[in-house]
């Protein structure tokens, strides 16, 4: 006997932001989004976003509410007897804020996060597909032009997941 199976293929809607925008903070921690990213995140987030740090560098990551909810759900599963885990999960998720678009198309970053990620006056945004990275302008461009210098450097570009991209 055989049974029919069928797949139904749900097309995950992703919001790609990609590009590099320099921005101001004002005085009360607020930062426009690019407009170019608006109606995205309006259409495709209903205007819901998470900001939180990014464990890995000194910079932010912004997603859309729905892409939050995946990496949460990938959160979820990491144990907490694993202290790498652990750590990552305080990290993103206790350091996690909600926040909207204003009018004028701004979010409040948190004093806190503006802190770790040393965001004053001057950042930058970086679309990385599914997020943004929002980070400190000399920050980033120190960091820039630290691993484009390294670029070919036998020690930092072996990654094995690196080796079979092709750009």
């Amino acid at each position: 006997m055989w049974v029919k199976v069928e797949f139904i293929h749900m097309k995950r809607i992703i919001s790609m932001f990609r590009g590099f925008s320099k921005i101001s903070i004002d005085s009360k921690g607020r930062l426009a989004i690019p407009s170019r990213y608006r109606s995205l995140v309006l259409d495709q987030a209903q205007n819901n976003l998470v900001i939180t740090l990014n464990p890995l560098d000194r910079s932010l990551w912004l997603y859309p509410l729905p892409e939050w909810e995946l990496i949460e759900d990938k959160l979820a599963v990491l144990s907490d007897f694993d202290k790498q885990s652990r750590r990552t999960k305080q990290m993103m998720r206790g350091y996690a804020n909600d926040c909207q678009l204003d009018a004028q198309g701004r979010i409040l970053v948190p004093k806190e996060l503006r802190e770790y990620a040393e965001l004053s006056r001057q950042a930058v945004i970086l679309g990385q597909g599914n997020k943004f990275e929002i980070w400190n302008e000399k920050s980033w461009e120190t960091q820039r032009d630290n691993w484009l210098e390294s670029v070919g450097n036998e020690s930092t570009s072996s990654s094995d997941s690196l080796r079979s991209l092709s750009l």
